[in-house]
């Protein structure tokens, strides 16, 4: 929810723009979970089964496409008959569908059939279709005719039909009668399924999906115009509900908002092969998402690390927005989705000026506001640590969370704890509230300053930071201020720390005095780092690549203790060679 400031506008930025967050710290409730566990029972009933017959398609009306990359790794490891995601790995003949015995990560990936996209990818038709063939087999022998969770979520369903439509000849290219029978009879019940359940599936991506899925099913499935029409419908109510204004989407996830892209290009794609032109809403929606998308990527081209996202390469996300046909430039300033982009010279450096997600609409969400990130170039030089949501299966559960939290951002922290809460059970809990922004852009410089609230109630102070960034790039000024919130002041000294974590490869040397460093980048450039108000050390740290690795690195850390009266505490990056 967002109330609007009496503002100025200069080169497409807004200007005092609060952002509030209300109730937030809210879940799914009791009503709804009940709710919710009452609808998937009733998936067993003789009522639903009733609703799944009809007649089932001698073939598809079209093969529609998938024009995204697969990922090569995955891809050759299907054609060594193991199924691979982020560091599991299962044996092709060892999958059983009736005893899940993998993450459900790997669960996820292997019910959508998304790694009929890896294998498309490096496989002709005639190596790829004998282990497409194979899977899907045994998918068939466990869940064509038994409907059950998570198989039969409408999320899984809608991802299922998009795969299965656009890589058809790999799961069709047999003689075998019977088994192509059985596809198509499996196909048809998951869509008379997707059109009762694609509306209960999950704020985001997941209900993005879903109402694709009933699209496609529309216009591959013979029949189809009544489903299309009434999916249209249904995929304008998801995108009204999950899509900001900006173009961001409502999880605040640069992973969530790449799949949300492609999911949204494939369903436009679908039309394309009937010969048909897509709602013009949808190709509206697509050009934000692209616009907001581009706006978070750094300056080798890939995206910045927020609410649980790994640093995807510029290789996957050009190749992505390529296969869109959109042709845009970066959004500064995401007003409602809440990430800032400043940009001079080389220099991109990315904000996250907005309160958490809302528990309901995102789990894994990090407690990151205020952090930023900043790159030179092709080079990342500040970083959040990433990838709560996306971490190789190697990485112990402890870690994945203290991924998700205040410290593991580039960002001020206050008595050793979070700005939000991070629950156990994946949602955030209570903390920011409001967040108050201001942004100036001048010939002479573009500065940010923002403020939350998340620390008031627990320690009595407002955080509140500012960075200004110089107009040929390189300069970076900062300022993090503890003010005091009302009458609400701790009494005594409050410890804080200020931690920037540095990207993997950057050698970092203090000087003397312990109040500046040096940072050199694997390109041989300089940063000068210097801080006053608190006593600066380096420690270690770790960044979550774009595979879900953790690598070792380091961070700049100035700490203290603030009174009562707050405090303020002052840095800069400069830019020596």
């Amino acid at each position: 929810m967002n109330a609007e400031v009496p503002g100025s506008a200069a080169d497409g930025v807004e200007e005092g723009k609060r952002l509030i967050r209300i109730g937030g710290d809210r879940g799914l409730s009791l009503a709804e979970r009940l709710s919710e566990r009452f609808h998937r029972l009733t998936w067993r009933t003789p009522l639903h089964t009733m609703r799944l017959k009809g007649r089932h398609p001698l073939k598809l009306i079209a093969v529609a496409d998938d024009p995204f990359l697969g990922d090569v790794e995955r891809g050759n490891a299907l054609l060594d008959g193991v199924v691979l995601f982020r560091g599991e790995e299962r044996a092709v003949t060892a999958i059983d569908f009736a005893k899940a015995n993998w993450s459900p990560a790997f669960g996820e990936h292997l019910q959508s059939f998304a790694w009929l996209r890896d294998l498309s990818s490096v496989a002709t038709r005639v190596q790829a279709a004998p282990i497409a063939e194979a899977i899907m087999r045994k998918w068939l022998e466990e869940h064509a005719e038994k409907v059950s969770d998570p198989a039969w979520q409408a999320e899984n369903w809608g991802r299922r039909i998009l795969f299965w439509t656009a890589h058809a000849p790999l799961i069709l290219s047999t003689q075998d009668l019977v088994y192509r029978s059985t596809v198509l009879h499996a196909l048809a019940r998951g869509a008379r399924h997707l059109d009762r359940t694609a509306e209960r599936a999950p704020l985001g991506a997941p209900r993005l999906a879903a109402w694709c899925g009933v699209l496609v099913a529309g216009l591959m499935i013979p029949g189809g115009d009544p489903r299309r029409a009434f999916g249209e419908a249904g995929l304008k109510r998801a995108l009204d509900a999950l899509m900001f204004s900006d173009g961001g989407t409502a999880g605040r996830s640069p992973a969530g908002q790449l799949e949300c892209v492609r999911l949204l290009t494939m369903l436009i794609l679908a039309y394309g092969v009937r010969r048909m032109e897509a709602p013009a809403f949808m190709e509206a929606a697509q050009h934000k998402m692209v616009t907001a998308l581009l706006g978070i990527c750094h300056g080798d081209g890939g995206l910045s690390s927020w609410q649980g996202s790994a640093p995807i390469s510029g290789e996957i996300v050009a190749q992505a927005i390529e296969a869109t046909g959109v042709r845009t430039r970066p959004l500064k300033q995401a007003r409602e989705w809440g990430y800032q982009r400043l940009s001079a010279g080389s220099v991109a450096l990315i904000v996250d000026a907005a309160p958490p997600p809302a528990a309901r609409t995102i789990e894994g969400g990090c407690a990151s506001t205020l952090a930023f990130e900043f790159s030179d170039g092709a080079q990342r030089i500040v970083v959040n640590c990433g990838g709560a949501r996306m971490a190789n299966h190697v990485v112990p559960p402890e870690l994945r969370e203290g991924l998700r939290t205040t410290a593991a951002h580039s960002t001020l922290i206050v008595g050793d704890s979070n700005s939000t809460a991070v629950q156990p059970d994946g949602t955030l809990g209570r903390g920011v509230r409001e967040v108050e922004l201001s942004r100036h852009e001048s010939e002479t410089s573009s500065r940010i300053e923002a403020s939350h609230d998340g620390y008031a109630n627990r320690y009595g102070f407002l955080h509140r930071r500012q960075i200004t960034l110089g107009p040929d790039g390189r300069d970076i000024r900062g300022e993090d201020m503890l003010l005091p919130a009302g009458r609400r002041g701790k009494k005594g000294e409050t410890p804080f720390a200020i931690r920037l974590h540095l990207a993997p490869h950057v050698e970092v040397a203090l000087t003397a005095d312990n109040q500046a460093a040096f940072l050199r980048a694997p390109s041989g450039t300089v940063w000068q780092f210097r801080c006053k108000g608190g006593g600066l050390a380096v420690e270690d740290s770790v960044w979550i690549d774009g595979r879900g690795r953790p690598q070792p690195t380091s961070q700049l850390v100035i700490s203290g203790t603030t009174p009562s009266g707050g405090t303020n505490v002052s840095w800069a990056f400069h830019k020596a060679k």
